[in-house]
């Protein structure tokens, strides 16, 4: 006798509805998609109970005729394909003929239709997949789905959902996403029959301030890119909006929400330096792609693709992320005060009305603001800075330019009264600490520690990796002895110690000797230098996942730096300004602190009630 047996259809359908139909926010998605590839232009999403007790998506879209209405809700039934071969020119978001079918087979479930062509509705009831009531109703071109009791029939199921807070917050995701890459569509969605929000603009940046708040959308990055394999366009967010989560970055393929680590990891190394450990910045892209190149029927919840090429898609996916991060001045503004009305910028897709500071626009304003000298005389961007000298912080002496002065000279910087100086640049240091320089729009202030980090690093990573001659022989050889630890890690970086500079030669148990240093140690500090690197890079691999010469950079730069508190001349200020503004991200340390801070005219002017 046979032991094997066909399933009847509804048994199939709950068993598929496992992995169509995860938690109320699958219903939701599954149900948006057929109301976007209906055609509808206006969608109204309402939930309540978190979508246990009731989801309900309504559309203005095309509707369906009796036939269709009663095939959509059986398993493999589709209006989207017709054949296999269908799948490689795919353009509609569904295509399985899955989810209604899963979907009415765990729930209460309520369809309600009209085309343009007929004059009265229909209605269409199901009690776990089974039809209960067919009835003709009044009602608006388009189809009303209504879900209610989800899994009131698989109780093990409705048991393992979360609580309402996060299962509503899901369903909200899911909802912000087809709003954010649909915004032809009008949305408006209730929760407990209260309104959340109802979004008509096409724009997406005003979009972005609905959900994230007025101003959201000033902090965006807007880019666009496109060949004849791959389009992209979209928006990245400032590091300064960086959080712990990765919730807010969206990505859509030919208008497809899809999650791809690919993708994900080629963002977050595009900010590199920029991102603080364990923090994401905010992306919304959508990327354009033949359909034939991806496979989009990787698992029935149509998240993820494939790629037929997947490392030619990230070989042109990265480079436009990074040259449109590295593009922008990234360095925050001080914070105009807290009682200070904000007033929403208007924007409008895909138009860039705001663009952010370049590097070089910003190198450009500090130069004109902060100098008034023939720009022959002035140094070089590229000019190497001196080794800065080791001096303990100090108090004003004779000679020395008063805080006064520092602190009103921007002010006299109009012709009104005359300036004796203005032959010389409008920088000053502020406790040792930070270096204050007057710039065309304000003003900017610098973290002279982080900044010399940030000149080290890139110097040091590009020494290491072009294997360039950067190593200035000791007259007097200096002795470290380390302890078995420290010798360990000595031996595991050996020979990136050499090629950053270092030139040392084993003497005895645990002891080597120094007879070369790269170019920016300071003197009288080679030991010390090398014993602190080794601490710094120990603890980078305990708490960071570092490639060891990056880690070995971000170890030689933080050990190496000018320090808080060191006196420096002028002209080491100017050097290390202009070294600053030559390297490829002036704006953060190696290791994600902010460097500059920039506080313009018409901030001050409102702290100063003069607006």
């Amino acid at each position: 006798m046979a032991s094997i047996a066909r399933l009847p259809d509804i048994v199939a359908n709950k068993i598929s509805a496992g992995e169509v139909v995860q938690r109320p926010a699958s219903v939701v998605k599954e149900l948006l998609e057929n109301s976007i590839d209906a055609g509808a232009s206006r969608i109204t999403v309402a939930i309540k109970d978190a979508g246990k007790e009731l989801i309900r998506i309504m559309d203005n879209g095309a509707g369906m005729v009796r036939e269709d209405a009663l095939l959509c809700v059986e398993r493999f039934a589709t209006s989207k394909i017709t054949g296999v071969e269908d799948l490689d020119s795919l353009h509609s978001l569904g295509f399985r003929g899955e989810a209604l079918a899963s979907i009415s087979s765990v729930s209460h479930f309520e369809l309600k239709t009209r085309t343009a062509a007929e004059t009265l509705g229909l209605r269409f009831r199901y009690e776990g997949g089974v039809l209960a009531e067919e009835s003709g109703v009044q009602g608006e071109q388009g189809t009303t789905i209504s879900v209610r009791n989800l899994f009131y029939n698989v109780p093990a199921r409705r048991k393992f959902l979360k609580s309402n807070a996060t299962e509503y917050h899901h369903i909200f995701e899911i909802v912000k996403s087809f709003v954010l890459a649909y915004p032809e569509i009008e949305w408006r969605m209730y929760s407990d029959d209260d309104e959340l929000f109802h979004v008509k603009s096409p724009d997406i940046l005003e979009r972005l301030n609905v959900f994230y708040g007025d101003d959201f959308a000033a902090s965006m990055i807007e880019l666009s890119e496109e060949n004849d394999y791959l389009s992209i366009r979209g928006f990245l967010g400032k590091p300064a909006m960086q959080k712990r989560k990765k919730l807010d970055q969206y990505f859509f393929i030919n208008r497809r929400l899809v999650q791809n680590r690919m993708l994900s990891q080629a963002v977050q190394q595009a900010y590199g330096d920029l991102l603080v450990d364990r923090q994401a910045p905010f992306v919304l892209l959508f990327l354009g792609i033949d359909p034939s190149r991806i496979d989009v029927n990787v698992h029935p919840a149509k998240l993820e693709v494939r790629f037929d090429d997947e490392r030619n898609v990230r070989n042109m996916f990265y480079p436009v992320i990074k040259r449109s991060i590295q593009l922008h001045d990234f360095s925050p503004d001080l914070a105009a005060p807290e009682n200070e009305p904000s007033v929403p910028r208007k924007f409008s897709f895909p138009d860039i009305p705001h663009r952010a500071t370049t590097t070089n626009d910003l190198y450009r304003n500090y130069r004109e603001g902060a100098f008034h000298e023939p720009a022959a005389s002035r140094v070089s961007p590229w000019h190497q800075p001196d080794i800065f000298p080791s001096q303990p912080e100090r108090e004003l002496q004779e000679g020395d330019e008063p805080l006064a002065s520092v602190l009103l000279a921007p002010i006299y910087d109009n012709d009104v009264v005359p300036n004796p100086k203005d032959a010389e640049p409008k920088i000053w240091q502020l406790h040792n600490k930070y270096l204050i320089c007057q710039i065309k729009t304000g003003l900017m202030i610098i973290d002279q520690h982080v900044a010399h980090e940030r000149v080290l690093y890139e110097r040091a990573v590009d020494v290491m990796q072009q294997n360039v001659p950067n190593s200035q022989q000791l007259l007097f050889p200096q002795k470290v002895e380390f302890r078995p630890w420290e010798y360990e890690l000595f031996e595991e970086i050996r020979e990136d110690l050499y090629r950053l500079g270092f030139n040392l030669r084993l003497f005895g148990n645990r002891t080597v000797m120094i007879e070369g240093v790269p170019q920016d140690v300071k003197s009288g500090t080679e030991a010390t230098i090398l014993q602190d690197m080794i601490t710094e890079y120990q603890e980078n691999v305990s708490k960071l996942k570092l490639d060891r010469r990056d880690n070995l950079a971000k170890s030689y730069s933080c050990r190496n730096a000018i320090m808080a508190g060191q006196k420096l001349s002028l002209e080491e200020m100017r050097s290390l300004i202009d070294n600053l503004f030559a390297t490829r991200e002036p704006y953060s340390c190696p290791h994600g602190r902010p460097v500059i801070i920039k506080l313009s005219l018409d901030q001050l002017d409102k702290m100063f009630g003069r607006k």
